[in-house]
C-alpha cells in the first residue's frame, strides 16, 4: 500500500513476538496483494479489466471494503469516491511535472469516475462496473482496513497490548505496561497562532491524519495538496490538516480522507452528524486555527 507498517506489542518471549509479527505481517501482504492499485497482478486491478456491466465474484475483504467506500460516498456526496483513479493517475503526473492536468485530460476521464458507477450485489459478493476502464483507488481506505486486520491478528494470538501503525494511521489495544496508553503526538496551536506538537495517549482507540501538511506541490504559485478532491480532479487547495479518532482505524482513515475533502465547514458539519472526534487544523490563512467537533474528547 506504498507505507511502512509498524508493530509494537508485548509478548512473553522474543520467538513468540517474532512469530506473531511474521504472521501479522503475512496478513497485511495478502491485503496489499488484494487492494494495491499498483500492483498489476491485484484483485483490485484484475476487477478493474473486466469487461463494463459484468457481474464480478470477488473475496470477502475486497467486497467488504468496497461496501463501506460506497457508504462513505453517498455519506458525502461523492467528496470520498474510490472510482477517481483515473483523477489520481492524472494528477500524480501532474505533481511529477509541476503542470497542472488540461482541462481536455480531465474530461477524458471524467466518464469513468463517479461512485455510481459501481454496483454491489452483497448476496452474491459480486462487483459491477458501470463504465469501461475503470480505476478502483483504495488510498484513502484500506491503510486503516489493513491496520485493523493486524490488530485482530495479534489479539487472535493472544496479544493485548499492541501499537499498530501505518504512516498516519495508528490503532492500539491496550497500554502499555504502567502506562495510561500509547503516546502519540499531534500537531496543536496554542493562543498565538504557533502551531506545536501535543502529546495525547491512546487507549483501545485508532487515530488517523490527513492533509497537506506534508505531501504538496507549488503550481503557478498556487499550492496544491497530493490529496484529490473527486469532484474537481485537482488537489486540495485550502490547506487544511484532519485528525479524526475512533473504535477502528479503517473508520478514522476514511473519515480523515472525506473530511479533508469536504473542508473545515461542511467538514465539521459532517462531523457533527456522523458524531465523530474531529480536530481540524486550519493553515490557509496567516494565523492558524485549530477547531474540535462536538465530541472531541482527548483533551
Amino acid at each position: 500500500m506504498g507505507v511502512d507498517f509498524h508493530l509494537k506489542f508485548y509478548a512473553k518471549d522474543r520467538p513468540t513476538a517474532e512469530r506473531i509479527a511474521r504472521k501479522t505481517y503475512a496478513r497485511v501482504e495478502a491485503l496489499n496483494a488484494i487492494f494495491s492499485d499498483y500492483h498489476p497482478a491485484s484483485e483490485l486491478n484484475r476487477l478493474c479489466q473486466k469487461p463494463q456491466g459484468h457481474p464480478v465474484k470477488v473475496s470477502r475483504d475486497l467486497f467488504e471494503i468496497l461496501q463501506r467506500a460506497q457508504i462513505l460516498a453517498r455519506e458525502t456526496d461523492g467528496a470520498f469516491d474510490i472510482t477517481a483513479g483515473p483523477m489520481i493517475r492524472l494528477w500524480r503526473t501532474a505533481r511529477k511535472q509541476q503542470k497542472l492536468p488540461s482541462p481536455v485530460a480531465l474530461a477524458a476521464v471524467k466518464n469513468r469516475v463517479g461512485y455510481k458507477k459501481i454496483r454491489l450485489n452483497s448476496r452474491n459478493r459480486t462487483v459491477t462496473l458501470l463504465a469501461a476502464n475503470m480505476q478502483l483507488d483504495l488510498g484513502g481506505i484500506a491503510k486503516g482496513f489493513a491496520v485493523d486486520e493486524a490488530m485482530k491478528t495479534l489479539k487472535a494470538n493472544c496479544i493485548h497490548r499492541a501499537f499498530v501503525a501505518a504512516s498516519g494511521d495508528m490503532l492500539t489495544s491496550g497500554p502499555p505496561i504502567g502506562h495510561e496508553g500509547w503516546r502519540v503526538l499531534i500537531r496543536n496551536v496554542d493562543q498565538f497562532g504557533n502551531v506545536y506538537p501535543r502529546t495525547v495517549h491512546l487507549n483501545h482507540q485508532a487515530l488517523s491524519t490527513s492533509g497537506d501538511t506534508e505531501q504538496f506541490v507549488l503550481i503557478n504559485g498556487q499550492r496544491y495538496s497530493h490529496i484529490v478532491d473527486p469532484r474537481t480532479g485537482y488537489g486540495l487547495t485550502h490547506r487544511i490538516q484532519v485528525t479524526v479518532v475512533s473504535k477502528a482505524s479503517v473508520k478514522s482513515d476514511s473519515h480523515a480522507t472525506a473530511i479533508s475533502v469536504l473542508g473545515h465547514k461542511a467538514g465539521l458539519t459532517f462531523a457533527k452528524r456522523k458524531e465523530l472526534q474531529t480536530l481540524i487544523l486550519d493553515l490557509k490563512n496567516e494565523n492558524p486555527r485549530i477547531t474540535q467537533s462536538l465530541y472531541w474528547r482527548l483533551w
